[in-house]
This record gives structure tokens, C-alpha cells and sequence, in this order.
């Protein structure tokens, strides 16, 4: 990336995530005169670190570095002097609903296996397919007992659904896990990517509390509205979850590119939540970094990570996706707590006491995200994600953020490379 640009230029960065936050800083170290308007009262979009205790910040929406070895989140944290936890699946432990330890590491190991042969007999097929669908129809799968597509099920959810974020409804079968991983380990960080984002956010112009109404091509360069006024600028990097530009909320007053509009509405606007308790001692495997909850039928709380090793805490988190996620955001957070103990209590006993506290997130129900993060739904591809990244109305508008990033989707590494990318574009162009 040049480091300066050839001639000064104002741009507008819409939204504070991690890739418009990467950007806004590539861009103003370049030179640039550049504004972030940000709908929300803070920075940081869905990469979010709580201080409500303010002894113990916890990241209520991205909180992993996946693949720590050339991953440019790494070298942030480092720099930041962050903690560097990594996670295993191979410390994990899985308990039914009886309290009794369940050999399930073997099982899924063996149900993944199934998931590929699956696949591989529907690649020759015409049109994609649901991953539910590809499953189903195998031969492997229908050999299986009740019990058996049980724990098959619970992989697939704690490791497909929970990874990519859709359910395996609406997953493609082809496509659902394109993409190229940094080596390394699976690491969280603490305190939380909080400490990340202020720095890159350090001296930039920022508009909080100003939700983005539509954006107009002009002659001169780009107009955006907000709900608190008009900006202009030569430029608008648009970093807007996927989940807000299907929603229809912001008005294009121009259409897109036909492959970009086709890339908004055939990628997937996925949910992971979590509950997050805190208990004033340690009852679950402190050697362990995944507990898995095998129920009677598929069910709520199927995936906890213990962040005893990364905080030093009694901290353990709850997560359900998709539509288990759907399904538990309807609750209030009275009965998502009781929902979450009493899950905890069927692994490991009566005797499991109260949290000391709780957060929990609704990703779905936050309107300027309508969702976590995006995955490969049926029909949809790494192409689409190509077309969603990049220029349009000739250079005035580009677009970057996790939903287009072709090789690194639905991470904070992805978002913030292709902010980054969008930023080196407009200095170079």
C-alpha cells in the first residue's frame, strides 16, 4: 500500500466495525480527510467488547483469532499486548443429559467423515442442494440409529452450524465452507478486541449515533444521509452488515451492479449467540476448553467454552446458532439464564449454583447488524462474495466488510483485510 495518496480526497466510511475502523485508519495515515458515521453510540459493530463488569470485559459478539500465524488480528493484538489464548477442540468433553461423560470426539470425527461423503455424491448434481438435504439422502446416514444421528446431529450443529453460522437447512451443500484459513491455532483474546479497535479508531473523525438513510451518487462524488443530517464526500466505503443492506433500510438511489445486488440476496445472514455466566466458583472441567451437551433430542446449549485458561475466572459461554439461536432470543434474559443453567445442571448436578451475572446477545434483534455474520447459503458461492467486494457507480461507492471477503469470510481478519484493501484501492486509483 502507497504511503501517501497521489492527491488529497475526502471519504466517507460507513460503519465502525473492524473493517471500516481498518480502513478509516489506512486512509487517514494516507492523507485522507476521512469521516466514519456510525449508527451506533460506540465503535466496534459486531466485534464488541462489554464492560459492564468492569473487572472483567468480555467480547459479547467476535472473540476468536482464527489461525494465529500470519493473521494480521495477531499482530494487532501483539502490538496491543493483548493475551493470546488458543482453544482446542481436542480438550473438549461432552456429557448427556444424565451427567455422564459421552465419547463423542471419535463421533465426530466419524460424522464429519459422513458429511463429506455426502457431499461428494451431490457435487455432480444440477443445482446445489441444502446440506440437510445431502445428508439425509445418504445411504451413511440413513444406516444410522436414532441414537447415532443423534450424536451426528450434535456435530453437525457444534461444529458446521456453530462454525458458519446457518442452519443446515440453508446451507450449501457445495459451498458452504469455501474459503483458505490462516495456520495456527484458535485463539481468544483478552481483555477482548476492545483495546484493537481504540487504537485504530485513535484521532479519527467519528460520527456516532448516525444511522445511514440512503446514499446518492452525485457528479462531484457520493452524498449519504443520516438520520441527523447529509454528508458529502468523493468517496463512500460502505462496511454495513449483510443483514442491513437486505434489509431494505438503506436506500440505494441508484441501483448496484446486477452481481452485487445478486451477491446481497443470495448470500445468508447467520446467528450465533451467547450467554456468558459468571459464577463465583468453578464446577466443570478446569483441563477443558469445549463441553459439549448431548440432550435427549437436539437441543439449546449444545457448545460452551470455558474462559477459565483465558481470564483466570469462573467465566464459562453458552452458544446456540441458528435456529436454536432464533429460538432462544425469543426468551427474556430471566428464562435465556434459567434456559442455560438448567442445561449446566443436567451435565454437572443439582449442586450447580446461581451466576453471580449474566450478558447475553441477540444479534438478530440489534437493528443495525440483523444478524452475526454471513454464510454460503443454497445457490450462493466464493463468487458472490468476489461480487459483493469492491467498486461500484465508477468508483465512487466500494464496499468491504466480512460478508466480502472471498477467502476469509464471517471473521474479524476478513473484515478488517478487505477494509484495508478497499482503503489501498481508493489510494492507489
Amino acid at each position: 500500500m502507497p504511503d501517501r495518496l497521489a492527491s488529497p480526497r475526502s471519504i466517507l466510511v460507513l460503519g465502525a466495525g473492524m473493517a471500516g475502523l481498518g480502513a478509516a485508519r489506512a486512509l487517514k495515515d494516507a492523507g485522507a480527510s476521512v469521516k466514519v458515521i456510525e449508527a451506533r453510540n460506540r465503535i466496534g459493530g459486531r466485534t464488541h467488547t462489554s464492560h459492564l463488569w468492569p473487572d472483567l470485559p468480555v467480547d459479547m459478539g467476535a472473540s476468536w483469532i482464527h489461525g494465529t500465524k500470519g493473521n494480521p488480528v495477531t499482530a494487532l493484538a501483539r502490538a496491543q499486548g493483548l493475551k493470546i489464548t488458543p482453544t482446542d477442540y481436542e480438550r473438549s468433553v461432552t456429557f448427556d443429559s444424565c451427567g455422564q461423560k459421552v465419547p463423542f470426539v471419535k463421533a465426530a470425527k466419524s460424522a464429519l467423515k459422513l458429511v463429506e461423503k455426502a457431499r461428494k455424491r451431490v457435487y455432480k448434481a444440477d443445482a446445489d442442494l441444502s446440506l440437510q438435504v445431502a445428508i439425509e439422502a445418504s445411504p451413511e446416514w440413513q444406516q444410522l440409529s436414532e441414537d447415532a444421528r443423534r450424536v451426528a446431529r450434535l456435530a453437525i450443529n457444534t461444529r458446521i452450524e456453530h462454525e458458519y453460522s446457518g442452519d443446515w437447512s440453508r446451507l450449501s451443500a457445495w459451498n458452504f465452507d469455501q474459503g483458505v484459513d490462516f495456520p495456527g491455532d484458535e485463539a481468544v483474546v483478552t481483555p477482548g478486541f476492545g483495546p484493537i479497535l481504540a487504537h485504530l479508531a485513535q484521532g479519527l473523525d467519528l460520527r456516532l449515533g448516525e444511522a445511514v438513510r440512503s446514499i446518492t451518487p452525485r457528479p462531484e462524488g457520493v452524498e449519504v444521509r443520516t438520520a441527523q443530517g447529509i454528508h458529502f464526500a468523493d468517496h463512500a466505503i460502505v462496511t454495513l452488515p449483510l443483514g442491513v443492506l437486505q434489509s431494505g433500510d438503506i436506500r440505494f438511489a441508484e441501483p448496484l451492479s446486477r452481481k452485487r445486488q445478486r451477491a446481497i440476496e443470495g448470500l445468508g445472514m447467520g446467528l450465533l449467540n451467547k450467554c456468558v455466566l459468571r459464577f463465583d466458583r468453578v464446577f466443570w472441567p478446569e483441563d477443558m476448553d469445549w463441553i459439549d451437551f448431548l440432550g435427549p433430542v437436539q437441543t439449546l446449549w449444545a457448545d460452551w467454552t470455558s474462559y477459565l485458561p483465558a481470564t483466570g475466572h469462573p467465566l464459562i459461554v453458552g452458544f446456540n446458532a441458528a435456529r436454536m439461536a432464533e429460538e432462544i432470543e425469543e426468551l427474556d434474559d430471566r428464562d435465556t439464564v434459567a434456559s442455560a443453567v438448567a442445561a449446566l445442571r443436567a451435565m454437572f448436578g443439582t449442586s450447580v449454583p446461581d451466576p453471580s451475572g449474566a450478558q447475553i446477545s441477540r444479534w438478530r434483534q440489534d437493528p443495525f447488524a440483523l444478524g452475526a455474520y454471513s454464510f454460503k447459503a443454497v445457490g450462493s458461492s466464493r463468487k458472490d462474495r468476489k461480487a459483493l467486494f469492491g467498486a461500484d457507480w465508477d468508483g465512487r461507492l466500494f464496499f468491504a466488510g466480512e460478508a466480502t471477503s472471498a477467502d476469509q469470510p464471517a471473521t474479524v481478519h476478513g473484515a478488517l483485510i478487505t477494509g484495508r484493501a478497499a482503503a489501498a484501492a481508493l489510494i492507489t486509483g
